[in-house]
């Protein structure tokens, strides 16, 4: 996803049906879309973190509060505790850290697109440049360098995105997405079942940390996610 500014806005225009009190639709940008599937790649620490951990549904934050609980003396050497609590996210954005973690921009949540050997012997790498080396014990700090584009395109993060921005799209209730439909606005409401024009109102509303945070967990427990977070919750 390209970066953004830490002052822009992503903002969704939803249809509202104000009769049945539900969220049609919403028409927005590439930069909403590429948030959506970003959340994908978030690993399961990182989602339990970024939720209230006793709202969540199931028992998995209590897996993740038992790794915080366990005593350092139980954790096999060399392995620490923030590799379950604070995962890396291998294709996270400024734009996801910003908006879903903006208090992980040092944690390293982001892939480490270097790798490093040792000096003596190069039979071993690591994205960490503080791994001792099994050969003499220093640091393997060794910087090593991409040979070849095809290597490099496939481990760095894609920086542009996941989708084009030449087109609006539209995000369902229950987060179908697709490209806006070039079909007639009549055809379009006939196809959502929609029998009181009347009814509907256009809103726009923002994307920040507390919808952003609050779009993952209502995806977690409901088919109605842009309902849930952008009317339900204001009521």
């Amino acid at each position: 996803m390209a970066s953004c500014p830490s002052s822009a806005k992503l903002t969704l225009k939803l249809l509202i049906d104000t009769k049945n009190e539900k969220v049609l639709f919403a028409e927005t940008s590439k930069e909403v879309i590429d948030f959506l599937f970003n959340l994908l790649c978030l690993p399961l620490g990182t989602v339990i973190r970024l939720l209230n951990k006793t709202d969540m549904v199931g028992c998995l934050a209590n897996l993740y509060q038992s790794v915080e609980n366990m005593s350092d003396t139980y954790m096999q050497q060399n392995h620490q505790k923030d590799v379950l609590l604070k995962p890396k996210v291998p294709f996270s954005s400024h734009q996801v850290t910003s908006l879903l973690s903006p208090d992980d921009k040092s944690d390293g949540n982001n892939l480490d697109a270097s790798f490093y050997m040792c000096q003596i012997a190069v039979v071993k790498v690591t994205c960490d440049n503080k791994t001792p080396s099994s050969n003499c014990g220093s640091n393997m700090n060794t910087k090593m360098q991409y040979v070849g584009k095809k290597i490099a395109e496939d481990v760095l993060p894609n920086k542009n995105g996941f989708v084009q921005a030449v087109v609006t799209y539209m995000v369902m209730d229950d987060l179908v997405i697709e490209p806006m439909p070039t079909i007639s606005t009549i055809t379009l409401l006939n196809r959502l079942n929609v029998k009181e024009v009347g009814a509907l109102q256009e809103k726009v509303v923002e994307l920040g940390m507390t919808e952003g945070v609050n779009m993952l967990k209502a995806s977690l427990e409901s088919k109605a996610v842009l309902t849930s977070v952008f009317l339900k919750s204001n009521v």
